[in-house]
């Protein structure tokens, strides 16, 4: 289990393009340009503490990109970047990963909104 995030453009509700990627913990092989990425649940518990104590990660859902920016910049600035080589490690360092990719998302789109299911 964890959370599907979209960032989908806000009049057609359809995923909008980014930079090719094979990102999550679940993702296409051979990379996608739709901006759409599994994090899984193990980084919760810093997406609680970071970003928002009642709803962690989903309090992004609807928020626009520009909305989320600075969310998402004080949550990175937060973390510590100790990434682990196992994606599923619930490391600080692998859940500022995710949102680093999500920031990149929101500054390239800031019109589009978040979807987190």
């Amino acid at each position: 289990m964890g959370f599907d995030v979209s960032l989908v453009d806000a009049k057609t509700g359809i995923p909008v393009r980014v930079d090719r990627h094979e990102e999550g913990g679940t993702y296409v092989v051979g990379g996608t340009e739709s901006a759409e990425l599994n994090i899984t649940y193990n980084y919760s518990k810093w997406y609680y503490q970071h970003i928002c104590p009642l709803r962690g990660l989903r309090c992004l859902d609807g928020v626009a990109g520009a909305q989320a920016i600075p969310v998402l910049e004080n949550a990175i600035s937060e973390l510590n970047t100790d990434q682990a080589d196992f994606y599923w490690e619930p490391t600080e360092g692998n859940a500022r990963h995710a949102l680093t990719i999500l920031l990149k998302w929101a500054q390239g789109n800031p019109d589009a909104r978040f979807e987190v299911q």
